[in-house]
């Protein structure tokens, strides 16, 4: 089996990258250290996969960058990986190409909902999930979850209320929860899709971020029994599993007739057709080639992981990693360091030179709330966990 290389990280001036550009990064900390180290946005510093960079090469050379199609060989890739990978039967009907997971949900809620409806979330929660209802005049329904030690729990009194009485359309359910990386479990989808059901609330599943395991197992919601598929709108993609988020491609699974139909038609008025010509590619080589690449990917995040963790323990007092099943995006729970996540964010800018996310971008309860970046190599985690710990001690 080949070792990929995750220690040498690619140069992210040459992709533009919003994390690493010191304009965007000095409107939010203008006293910020100019050697800053970003562990913010959702995106990794690793180089991609080496036949995903070798399919996008011979393209490249081609020379020819014109309208496509959605391959009957990308169907076949997302097909077998939903299979092989997570366990999921899919037909390939029921898969629709799209250009984003946000914009998906756009689409969504402009298809099926009506100015005035609402959409429940389970906060705090990632932030387009409230921007797409309210920048399409939909309303907001949220119920928090519930922290018991260093994992959230669903409120299942609440929810149940809340579908009863405010009648939302649609939920928009992360699974693994986006922020902590919670995996619920396979009992607990199973409940959530038969509230929606009693309820008649539209099950939409965000599995973007299972593809980084650190522990436990998922569970996909095309696994739920057939009685809830009808109910059911998943989206996923491969852009945080192999860091192709600029490439703008993701597919929904929708196995609901009726439910795609309306999906696409409103894709249609959009004249959205034409995929993403070097995002198929980089897709399909993914899911076809890469999965000892991901393997791998996995494991170097779980030792950042490790890291992580041990510096906290050690040096931050006050500080609690909230355990995290997926992904490589820790949330950390300061309320009782003594210092507000706004205070800590700043002087870790200014002083440590760490640029770090805060509670403020996932619509409620997250006011204690701080968000790292596990996507980067050993030796900057290493080096962002001594800077921050040195200012740390001086914030005491």
């Amino acid at each position: 089996m080949q070792h990929y290389d995750f220690d040498t990280l690619a140069d992210r001036s040459v992709d533009h990258a919003r994390k690493w550009d010191s304009g965007i990064v000095h409107s939010k900390f203008p006293q910020v250290r100019e050697d800053f180290i970003p562990l913010w946005i959702a995106d990794m510093d690793f180089q991609a996969a080496p036949e995903i960079r070798t399919a996008l090469a011979e393209m490249a050379n081609n020379g020819a960058y014109g309208y496509t199609y959605s391959t009957d060989r990308w169907y076949n890739s997302v097909i077998n990986w939903q299979k092989t990978r997570h366990h999921a039967h899919v037909e390939k009907d029921w898969i629709t190409l799209g250009y984003g997971t946000v914009p998906n949900m756009h689409v969504l809620i402009q298809a099926m909902l009506a100015p005035g409806d609402s959409v429940l979330l389970n906060t705090p929660v990632y932030g387009p999930f409230a921007y797409a209802a309210e920048h399409n005049d939909r309303g907001v329904i949220t119920v928090p979850l519930l922290k018991h030690g260093l994992r959230y729990d669903l409120d299942w009194a609440k929810l149940e209320d809340v579908m009863a009485t405010q009648h939302p359309k649609m939920t928009f359910f992360c699974n693994p929860h986006n922020p902590s990386g919670r995996i619920w479990t396979a009992a607990e989808l199973e409940r959530m899709a038969a509230l929606c059901l009693k309820y008649h609330v539209l099950l939409v599943s965000d599995e973007v971020h299972s593809e980084h395991i650190m522990t436990g197992t998922f569970t996909s919601a095309l696994e739920l029994p057939a009685k809830y598929l009808d109910n059911l709108v998943m989206f996923t993609s491969p852009n945080k599993g192999f860091n192709l988020g600029g490439l703008k491609l993701s597919y929904s699974i929708i196995p609901n007739a009726e439910l795609r139909a309306a999906f696409r038609k409103r894709y249609a008025a959009n004249s959205v057709t034409s995929p993403n010509v070097p995002g198929q590619i980089a897709m399909t080589v993914a899911y076809e080639s890469c999965g000892d690449w991901l393997n791998q990917c996995e494991a170097y995040i779980r030792e950042n992981l490790r890291i992580t963790q041990a510096a906290i323990d050690a040096e931050f007092p006050g500080w609690e990693l909230m355990e995290m099943d997926s992904s490589y995006l820790p949330w950390v729970n300061v309320a009782e360091s003594g210092h507000d996540m706004h205070t800590i964010a700043k002087t870790m800018a200014e002083s440590a030179g760490v640029v770090v996310g805060i509670g403020d971008d996932y619509v409620a309860n997250a006011e204690n709330f701080l968000r790292l970046n596990l996507g980067t190599s050993h030796a900057v985690i290493e080096e962002a966990m001594t800077r921050m710990a040195q200012t740390w001690r001086k914030m005491q």
